[in-house]
């Protein structure tokens, strides 16, 4: 076509971990991909959202709240200030 040209492509390296780069080849293999088409579509969907195309979110057990109720517990046990509680069944 006229006007037209060629995309250029450009490489770039990822590191990874061997086990996690055998699942993905055997996840892709499975959907008619490969790891370079995959990460091109991480890519142009990541452009065309503006964001990371999936949520990334810190484990809520660690987040700074419950750590530092966590932080409380534990010195009230450490002082003995424990609170006895029944166990309730559920059927």
């Amino acid at each position: 076509m006229a006007g037209h040209s060629a995309p250029i492509f450009n490489s770039t390296s990822v590191r990874v971990d061997e086990d996690s780069k055998k699942q993905v080849e055997a996840f892709c293999a499975d959907v008619g991909i490969n790891p370079s088409t995959a990460v091109n579509l991480f890519f142009k969907v990541m452009l065309r959202e503006n964001r990371i195309p999936f949520e990334i979110a810190r484990e809520p057990f660690y987040a700074p709240v419950n750590m530092a109720h966590l932080r409380r517990s534990i010195a009230q046990a450490e002082a003995g200030r424990l609170t006895p509680h029944e166990l309730i069944e559920v059927d």
